[in-house]
C-alpha cells in the first residue's frame, strides 16, 4: 500500500502541472486590468504603468508563468497584488473556514444520507421507502442558495433561533489558534463559544449537506438492495440473527464500497463548491476569498487557491482508494 501510495503522489504532480497551465490561461483571459482595479479609474498612465512593473504583469506570459512555478517549487505561493501580503499566510484562516463547513457539512450528509437509505432498502416498496426516496429527490433537486435564503428567513428572522450570518459572535470572537473554530474553542476552555460556534455552523452546514445526503441516500438504497438478496444475508437472518444486526454488521460493510466513492466525490466538491453557501451565509471561506480575488484581478491569489482545492480533491481520492482495502480485503495494492 505504500508504494502504491507514493505512485499515486508522483502522479499528482503532472495533474498539478496541467492545472496549473490551464487555471493560468483562463485567468489571463479574463477581461480587465489588475493595476487599473487597485488604483481606480482616476488613476494616471504613469502610474499604472508603474504598478504593472512592479507587479510583474508587463512581462511576457511565459515568463510570468515559469516565474510562478518557481517560486511553487520552493513553497512560495506568491503575494496577494491587492493586499501585498503573503498568500500563504492570508489563505489558511479562509481554507481553514471552508474545511470546517465541508466537514460539518458532510458528515451530516453521510449520517443522514446512509441511514436514510439503509432504511429506505430495509423497508423496500413500502411508505418509508417512498418518503425516503421522494427526500432524497427534493433534496438533490433544491438549489443551496434558495435553501439557504429560506432557512435564514424561517430560523434566523422569523424564530430566531440561530444566527444567519458568520463564523462567531463578533462581540465576543475566538481567539484563532489553528483558524478552525470548534477546535479552537476547546482549546481555549470556552465551552461556551463551542456552542456558538455550533449554531453558526447549523444553517449553512445542513444547506450544504443537502445535495450530498441525497446522493448518498440513493446510492446506499441501491447498494444495500442489492446486497440484502445476498445467500449469506439469507442465512444470517435462517440464523435467528436480528434484522439490526445483519443490516448494519453484514450488509452495509458490503455495500460501502461504492457508498465511499461517492462520499470522497462529494467531498472534494464540497471543498471547492461552496461558494454560494459562503456567500449568502457569510462564511469567510476559501470560496468567497476565491470570488474577492477575482474581482480584483488578483492572479495570484486566484491561481493559489484553485490549486490548493485541486490538490485537496485529489488528495481526498487517494484517501478513499486506500480504505478501499480496510473495508473490502479482498482488495489489494502492489
Amino acid at each position: 500500500m505504500l508504494a502504491y501510495s507514493i505512485r499515486r503522489m508522483i502522479a499528482l504532480i503532472p495533474v498539478l502541472i496541467g492545472m496549473s497551465l490551464i487555471v493560468f490561461g483562463i485567468i489571463r483571459a479574463i477581461p480587465g486590468d489588475p493595476a487599473l482595479a487597485i488604483l481606480g479609474q482616476k488613476a494616471t498612465p504613469e502610474s499604472l504603468e508603474q504598478l504593472r512593473r512592479s507587479l510583474g504583469l508587463d512581462k511576457p506570459w511565459y515568463y510570468q508563468y515559469f516565474s510562478y512555478v518557481k517560486d511553487l517549487l520552493s513553497g512560495d505561493l506568491g503575494t496577494s497584488i491587492r493586499s501585498g501580503a503573503p498568500i500563504s499566510r492570508e489563505i489558511w484562516p479562509h481554507l481553514a473556514a471552508t474545511i470546517e463547513l465541508s466537514f460539518v457539512a458532510m458528515l451530516i450528509a453521510v449520517v443522514v444520507g446512509i441511514n436514510l437509505g439503509i432504511l429506505s432498502a430495509w423497508k423496500q416498496n413500502s411508505a418509508i421507502d417512498v418518503i425516503s426516496m421522494v427526500i432524497a429527490l427534493v433534496g438533490v433537486s433544491m438549489p443551496v442558495f434558495w435553501l439557504g435564503l429560506v432557512e435564514q428567513w424561517a430560523f434566523s428572522i422569523k424564530l430566531g433561533w440561530l444566527p444567519s450570518i458568520g463564523r462567531d459572535d463578533i462581540r465576543d470572537p475566538v481567539a484563532a489558534i489553528t483558524h478552525i473554530y470548534l477546535l479552537d474553542t476547546l482549546l481555549s476552555g470556552r465551552l461556551d463559544q463551542f456552542w456558538e460556534v455550533v449554531r453558526h455552523l447549523v444553517l449553512p452546514s445542513i444547506a450544504l449537506a443537502t445535495i450530498p445526503m441525497a446522493i448518498i441516500a440513493r446510492m446506499t438504497r441501491s447498494s444495500m438492495l442489492e446486497v440484502l438478496r445476498s445467500d449469506y444475508i439469507r442465512t444470517a437472518r435462517a440464523k435467528g440473527q436480528k434484522m439490526v444486526w445483519v443490516v448494519y454488521k453484514h450488509a452495509l460493510k458490503n455495500a460501502f464500497i461504492p457508498v465511499l466513492t461517492v462520499i470522497g466525490l462529494q467531498s472534494g466538491l464540497l471543498l471547492g463548491g461552496a461558494i454560494l453557501t459562503e456567500t449568502i451565509f457569510g462564511w469567510p471561506g476559501i470560496g468567497s476569498y476565491i470570488y474577492d480575488a477575482i474581482q480584483f484581478r488578483d492572479y495570484p491569489v486566484i491561481q493559489s487557491g484553485i490549486l490548493i482545492i485541486a490538490l485537496m480533491f485529489v488528495l481526498v481520492n487517494l484517501i478513499v482508494d486506500l480504505l478501499y482495502a480496510v473495508f473490502d480485503p479482498r482488495i489489494k495494492y502492489k
